[in-house]
């Protein structure tokens, strides 16, 4: 049975790369997570059953215990997704970005070499640390072109920067110490179990509630959505065959404008539920955010023809299942919205304030 460590698989894409790796790779899964706002036990509830995954409550800051759990722990791979992600809370509060980005991912790499290094054969041969980033690290793209593996680095937020950081850092430990590191970089993320602050999961809940829904300036920014599921089996297959030191860009050629993504929610919502008047009503514009990248885009060729991975959901097939589910799902997201984030804006004060 493969053993596999996922970093911040509490979380919404970690948890979705678990629930695939128990479900259809019949992996046994350690899951390490610090179980801040953003992660959420339930969301490993229909794996955790099994008996194949386990939750150890965790900092990836400790590199003692990092140490130590993969050297116990014994994994085939490690899969690390552990980040602070959400670049409104990064312009308010930078300094966790860096800790937990940056300082987390050298105290796993830390561990990753000083395990690989006491292993020996086959073992030695096979084991592999994918160290799970954005396409945001790309800055922002014009009207045409896509991001390719080979496009500079140009991240413009405090969220962006910390993880162009930590790629880095992951790529550093292949060439100095051959650690056997691959990079995933991925588009936008959209579907089950997203934690409620994000702008899909944010405008589903606000419209059902009917509350307004806020599209920063113009809802002009651009970008490429990619179903969870889609990116779960992405990763389990870049970390089984992808090649060591290699980037692998992962998205779902899905660009919409985030105006756009609001009205097909609204419209979504309009016919799985309908009320007397369109949600489209509910659309309010608020002031933009410090720094918005207009458009970001991936060329996922890479992966697709080395690594034989397509994207099963078209946009529109994946918000459908991604709207059904927060209608089915409101023991949930309730509890979120009443004592977590309750959708309020996040980050423009304080950057107006610097």
């Amino acid at each position: 049975m493969k053993k596999i460590i996922v970093t911040g698989g509490a979380g919404f894409i970690g948890s979705a790369v678990v629930r695939h790796l128990v479900a259809n790779e019949g992996a046994d899964v350690l899951v390490v997570d610090k179980m801040t706002y953003a992660a959420n036990r339930a969301n490993l509830a229909p794996v955790e059953q099994t008996g194949r995954c386990r939750l150890l409550v965790a900092d990836i800051c400790d590199q003692q215990q990092m140490a130590e759990t993969v050297a116990e722990y014994q994994p085939d791979k490690i899969l690390h997704l552990a980040a602070e992600s959400h670049v409104d809370r990064s312009i308010s509060g930078p300094r966790d970005f860096i800790e937990t980005n940056v300082i987390g991912t050298y105290s796993m790499l830390e561990a990753a070499r000083a395990y690989w290094a006491s292993l020996q054969g086959e073992a030695k041969d096979k084991f592999r640390f994918l160290h799970v980033s954005t396409d945001e690290v790309y800055g922002s793209l014009g009207d045409d072109g896509l991001f390719q593996e080979t496009t500079p680095y140009d991240p413009s937020s405090p969220y962006s920067a910390s993880k162009a950081a930590s790629d880095h850092l992951a790529h550093a430990w292949h060439r100095t110490y051959g650690l056997p590191v691959v990079v995933s970089n991925c588009s936008n993320n959209y579907g089950p179990y997203h934690f409620p602050e994000k702008l899909i999961p944010l405008v589903i809940l606000n419209a059902l509630e009917g509350k307004p829904l806020p599209v920063y300036g113009t809802g002009a920014n651009v970008r490429d959505w990619l179903y969870v599921d889609d990116h779960a089996r992405a990763l389990s297959l870049i970390a089984a065959t992808g090649r060591v030191g290699q980037t692998y860009n992962v998205g779902g050629r899905n660009e919409r404008t985030n105006l756009q993504v609001v009205e097909a929610i609204c419209d979504t919502l309009d016919a799985l539920r309908p009320t007397d008047t369109p949600r489209r009503d509910l659309i309010t514009f608020v002031a933009d955010r410090p720094g918005h990248d207009q458009r970001y885009a991936i060329d996922a060729t890479k992966l697709e023809t080395e690594l034989g991975w397509q994207a099963q959901e078209t946009f529109e097939t994946g918000l459908r299942k991604t709207v059904s589910w927060y209608l089915d799902n409101p023991d949930w997201w309730q509890p979120l919205r009443k004592s977590v984030y309750s959708g309020e804006r996040l980050g423009l004060d304080a950057a107006v304030k610097a």
